[in-house]
């Protein structure tokens, strides 16, 4: 029955364009023949007997950066025991399921208050879902993380990415080279990291923006948690 719609159709087409719009009979040969191309190529790739399978559409189409979420688990490797959390919001991140990513991120901090990664994780989140813009509950989050593990170099790493990338330059620089300040030496994340404070120079330099005397860094200690607990939410 497909294939009878399917040869219906195309007669309609052709004869609408042959009799309706005038189309010149030198042209009949050449548009049959296009019409029959049409066909022959649905019959190879067409599977009308297939039941249709409507997909919703994911939040965001641009997927998490998987070698940063590489890093975050990098750097949080010896912070932090919230591993089967991570997993499953990594798992939500990468699918650019961020609103969901950052709802079962709150339930883990909830669960787990003290764990630095979570909060990390959390704070990825929430720019993720803000479409790569720092939130006040994402600053909190990462100021969070800092608070209960000053050592960890995840906070102050992600959360100066979420103010580069908000176009605060400058501030992101600033925390950027205290951390790399304190890192050590052998640290897996030092070239990266001064090679991103070497690409911020160049663009502050650009713009006429580079300050004689970098500015000192955000504060990285919460004060107060967002109102209606917007850290345990995307919103």
């Amino acid at each position: 029955m497909t294939w009878v719609i399917v040869l219906v159709l195309a007669a309609i087409a052709f004869g609408t364009m042959a009799f309706m719009l005038k189309l010149p009979r030198a042209g009949w040969e050449i548009t049959g023949a296009a019409l029959l191309f049409g066909i022959s190529g649905y019959a190879l790739q067409g599977h009308p007997g297939l039941p249709g399978a409507p997909r919703t559409a994911v939040e965001d189409q641009k997927v998490a950066d998987a070698e940063l979420i590489k890093q975050r688990a990098e750097m949080g490797d010896q912070f932090g025991k919230g591993q089967s959390w991570l997993v499953l919001s990594d798992a939500l991140a990468r699918q650019g399921q961020y609103r969901a990513s950052a709802d079962v991120l709150g339930k883990a901090v909830q669960a787990q208050p003290g764990d630095a990664d979570l909060w990390v994780a959390l704070g990825n989140a929430l720019v993720g879902h803000s479409e790569g813009m720092i939130t006040p509950a994402a600053q909190f989050a990462f100021q969070k993380a800092a608070k209960i593990s000053p050592e960890h170099p995840g906070p102050p790493f992600f959360m100066g990415l979420a103010l580069a990338q908000s176009g605060r330059l400058a501030d992101a620089r600033a925390i950027w080279a205290e951390l790399l300040a304190r890192s050590p030496a052998d640290a897996p994340y030092r070239a990266d990291l001064q090679a991103r404070l070497a690409r911020i120079d160049s663009m502050l330099a650009a713009s006429g923006q580079a300050p004689a005397t970098p500015p000192a860094a955000p504060q990285m200690e919460p004060t107060a948690a967002p109102s209606a607990d917007a850290s345990a939410s995307a919103e």
